[in-house]
């Protein structure tokens, strides 16, 4: 068996849990890999005591890592951009193959160390990066291969994912469950890249790159949180038959465009998706081959995470000190082949809503409102009055109507903001039927 070496930097959650597994699993790794698999470096500031590093190098300085020219796979496992940035170009341009687990590094900067990538002949892998331990990197450039992506959905950020399935089953408030999720290690003291969707964002980026074949468009991505989500509209939506899920969704349109959106959505409750709950995962993709399929599992954790990390240390370890020529295209499709298609601007989506108004209960209101959304063109599928609250006089009117064009629904609801009966702001949720 060939020798393959690999410097690990970072020796935190994921880090921890790549040499544990890899340790544990090394003789069915080696296996499969048809190569001796062995940790000689490991770039970290300080030793993790869940880890039995034994007599295995470790530099404080995660540079010499890329820079030992024994090392032939760079697993970088450190988090952020900057410094892990630095870190994989340096790798690269060594001549290393390198591992990531970095979603963000992948989204914002993946353009550019691909092309370094491609310069030194060798690969940047990089399964980790979305969904955790579902190998839906794998499954979108290599087993759906055949089929003409015609959209994705998922659930690919378990923070989120707990946080409204706590609001729907228990009743309990937005800022309730995510004072838990943060005890309970789901969200950082600082939750925003978790409930305002930069997180699943970076996620979804990736995987319409590898769908439809577009280089990497961070920039281009509409996102929506979740913090404005309230227990009322996860109740109202469920008597109608719907769960609030936070999704990333990307579609083909046509005339080469494709869209790019992150936020809440209502979908119906016999969806398979809808029952994801919890922290866990799950991407839908349609394709046109196959149809429908279905990729469920731990979005994140220690070992979960490491499956991935591992899986492509395996997939990269078979091409160590051989040319890249057969090797999977970073994005699935060859760089002189990747499309330039449009993304979307979000006003230019269409998609059915779900409408909360708050009126005065009095004659005349629920006409007024239908004939605002009748004269943009809107048709409405249903239309439903709560009783008033005791010792309110404002009542909810919740709408749902068939697929409009975001502009126009957005024009219709500032001209019902407008109406003398019609108190506050209108809570707007997308819904999408997945079809």
């Amino acid at each position: 068996m060939k020798r393959v070496n690999i410097g690990v930097c970072g020796l935190g959650t994921v880090g921890s849990g790549t040499f544990n597994v890899l340790t544990r699993n090394l003789s069915t790794i080696r296996a499969r890999a048809g190569c001796e698999i062995v940790i000689s470096h490991i770039g970290a500031r300080r030793d993790n005591p869940a880890c039995n590093t034994g007599g295995t190098r470790i530099s404080k300085d995660i540079f010499a890592v890329a820079n030992d020219p024994e090392v032939d796979i760079l697993v970088e496992l450190i988090g952020g951009v900057t410094v892990a940035k630095d870190l994989v170009a340096t790798a690269l341009q060594n001549g290393k193959h390198v591992v990531t687990a970095n979603k963000a590094l992948i989204a914002e900067f993946g353009n550019e160390l691909f092309e370094i990538a491609k310069q030194n002949s060798v690969t940047v892998s990089y399964e980790a990066a979305v969904a955790g331990g579902i190998p839906i990197i794998s499954a979108l450039r290599e087993g759906l291969v055949a089929n003409s992506i015609e959209w994705l959905v998922g659930i690919i950020n378990g923070t989120g994912n707990f946080i409204l399935t706590e609001m729907r089953d228990k009743g309990r408030d937005f800022e309730d469950v995510l004072k838990e999720a943060q005890a309970l290690g789901y969200a950082e003291a600082d939750p925003t890249f978790d409930v305002e969707g930069i997180d699943a964002a970076h996620k979804l980026v990736i995987l319409s790159s590898i769908a439809f074949g577009i280089p990497l468009q961070f920039d281009k991505v509409f996102t929506e949180g979740i913090s404005k989500i309230s227990t009322i509209d996860v109740n109202y939506a469920d008597e109608l038959g719907y769960s609030i899920k936070h999704l990333g969704i990307t579609r083909r349109r046509e005339n080469n465009a494709v869209e790019l959106r992150v936020h809440p959505t209502l979908i119906p409750k016999n969806q398979i998706i809808a029952s994801v709950d919890g922290v866990m995962n799950a991407i839908m993709v349609k394709g046109d081959a196959v149809g429908p399929t279905l990729y469920y599992g731990a979005g994140a954790g220690s070992e979960a995470t490491a499956s991935a990390v591992i899986a492509d240390i395996v997939r990269v370890s078979r091409l160590c000190k051989e040319t890249v020529e057969s090797n999977v295209p970073h994005l699935g499709f060859s760089s002189e082949c990747l499309n330039s298609f449009d993304v979307l601007p979000i006003e230019e989506t269409q998609t059915s809503y779900y409408l909360r108004i708050s009126v005065e209960d009095k004659p005349g209101v629920l006409s007024s409102i239908a004939q605002i959304i009748s004269q943009a063109g809107i048709s409405i599928e249903a239309l439903i009055q709560k009783e008033p609250r005791e010792g309110q006089d404002l009542v909810s009117v919740i709408l749902l109507t068939n697929r409009a064009l975001e502009r126009d629904i957005i024009g219709a609801i500032e001209k019902i903001e407008d109406l003398d009966s019609v108190a506050g702001k209108i809570v707007r949720i997308r819904v999408e039927l997945l079809k």
